[in-house]
């Protein structure tokens, strides 16, 4: 008996038990489960009735745990609840015999099916639901607890695995095999490090009708969300869009100007108004800023852009206004996950970096996007130079800082009257361009050895204006290939925070609160 416990420690059990009547349940189908599961490393098998332990013995010397399910009328207890179900398991080959060690009205008391366990020279499994339930059976001196009945004893059955049932059972030194609900491989690994001897996978392997549901069902959900209209808004420094979007199309847009004279509770009015008219088209809805948004506030980073005078309840404004629910964000955090899903960086680790009127940015890095404790994470405008200058880095290199020096050129105080001067061969332009990019990509490379991503995606009409990005990729041409950090242009142009903002809307950040 030592033996089998040596040869199952470690390792995984399958539970070779098709659906019952499904197409799968027969013999030859359990023994050839069995051979399969042994054939891809089980260490052993767990096998419902005789015929199907027979069949299984018949073609393998790993160990099996057998056990009868039966369904009673004057008892819950399913799993080998007669005397002779023991003898008639140790006939059939099974070298271990699970029973159902819950504390229920049952035909047999759990001593008399254990002894007889014994009496037929096999090991028992107490398939238990409660740590009082495990040091019952280890008084009656049963070597292997399970953690199979936790959750099947009541009305409702959980979804996740019991792993602290498990610690507790390791706790008292019996031979451990975690068992109940175990669909994916971390969670065996989970069990293992809790303390688990074993662990037993059933439906994730054997049961293909549970299986396909389960895709089924996920594909349908994520089918139905991607079904799904979000209205989704970017309110800028100077102008407001307003969009309706469907995965990565935006359906149809309204776009009006920021009354920068007005205040939050205006601006949030004109959008309503907008959205009044697409109102049943949309069941949620989000938005992207400038400045600081952390659990639904919105404040002022650089009343520059937009000033306000105060933290602002954004997420919860706009839900009363529109009566659905809102998710809010930062507008280049939104923009980053919106070039992770569908634009340059997708299924790839990234830095998103906007250079435009200021500048600001986003890190997207295991799937999940970065907002830091308070929504600082991706400010990246907010930087202060080495040298020890106050200024911002923002206001060393942004479409505002561009503009500024036009004037000096004898320009409009605008940063695209900057690039048409540079492409008809104004040196000074040039200059003022270069001095922006070279800025940008010393930024980039502060980027790379800061996050290592596998890209840098730059965006912003700054960003992706007439040869920009080639003037960036100049001023890090002399770094080797390991610092030179791979720069590679926004393929949402303006669109990437709203395409974002719906898909932040829906959920689909994986490390998503309620609010963002």
């Amino acid at each position: 008996m030592t033996r089998i416990l040596q040869h199952l420690r470690g390792g995984l059990v399958v539970s070779c038990q098709p659906v019952p009547a499904g197409p799968m349940d027969r013999p030859e189908t359990v023994a050839a489960f069995a051979l399969a599961a042994l054939a891809g490393g089980a260490v052993g098998v767990r096998i419902e009735g005789l015929a199907n332990v027979r069949a299984v013995r018949a073609v393998t010397k790993a160990p099996i745990i057998g056990l009868i399910k039966r369904d009673m009328e004057d008892s819950p207890v399913r799993i080998t609840p007669f005397l002779q179900d023991v003898a008639d398991l140790a006939e059939a080959g099974a070298d271990v015999i699970a029973y159902d060690a819950t504390d229920r009205p049952r035909p047999v008391p759990c001593d008399a099916l254990v002894a007889a366990i014994h009496a037929q020279g096999r090991l028992a499994m107490a398939d238990c639901s409660t740590e009082a339930e495990g040091l019952a059976a280890r008084g009656m001196g049963v070597a292997i607890l399970g953690s199979t009945m936790s959750g099947y004893t009541g009305a409702l059955v959980p979804d996740a695995p019991d792993l602290p049932l498990v610690a507790a059972l390791a706790r008292m030194g019996a031979f451990v095999i975690a068992e109940g609900r175990y669909h994916a491989p971390d969670q065996a690994a989970q069990a293992i490090a809790r303390g688990a001897d074993a662990v037993v996978v059933g439906s994730a392997i054997t049961r293909t009708e549970h299986v396909t549901e389960w895709f089924a069902r996920a594909i349908r959900a994520a089918r139905a969300a991607a079904d799904r209209t979000v209205l989704s808004v970017d309110l800028g420094g100077s102008k407001t869009l307003v969009a309706l979007v469907r995965e990565a199309t935006v359906l149809e847009r309204a776009e009006i100007a920021t009354d920068r004279a007005g205040g939050p509770e205006e601006w949030l009015q004109a959008i309503a108004g907008i959205a009044g008219g697409w109102r049943g088209r949309f069941d949620s809805a989000g938005m992207t800023v400038t400045g600081l948004v952390a659990k639904g506030m919105w404040q002022a980073l650089n009343p520059a852009t937009l000033n306000l005078p105060a933290p602002f309840p954004l997420q919860a404004r706009l839900a009363a206004l529109l009566g659905v629910p809102v998710a809010v964000a930062n507008d280049a955090q939104a923009a980053a996950w919106g070039e992770h899903v569908h634009g340059a960086g997708v299924g790839a680790d990234i830095v998103f970096l906007t250079v435009s009127t200021g500048i600001g940015g986003g890190v997207v890095a295991g799937g999940r996007l970065l907002q830091g404790r308070g929504g600082l994470a991706g400010h990246f405008g907010q930087l202060l130079p080495s040298d020890g200058d106050a200024a911002l880095f923002e206001d060393t290199a942004s479409g505002r800082w561009i503009a500024h020096q036009a004037a000096g050129l004898g320009l409009d105080p605008d940063a695209r009257a900057v690039f048409g001067a540079a492409e008809a061969g104004n040196a000074r332009a040039e200059a003022i361009l270069a001095a922006s990019a070279a800025r940008v990509g010393r930024l980039c490379q502060n980027l790379q050895f800061s996050f290592d991503p596998d890209r840098i995606v730059i965006g912003g009409g700054v960003g992706l204006g007439p040869g920009y990005l080639d003037r960036v990729a100049r001023s890090l041409a002399h770094l080797d290939d390991v610092r030179r950090p791979r720069i590679v242009p926004a393929r949402l142009g303006p669109d990437a925070g709203i395409i974002g903002m719906a898909d932040l809307a829906l959920g689909h950040h994986n490390n998503r609160e309620k609010t963002l």
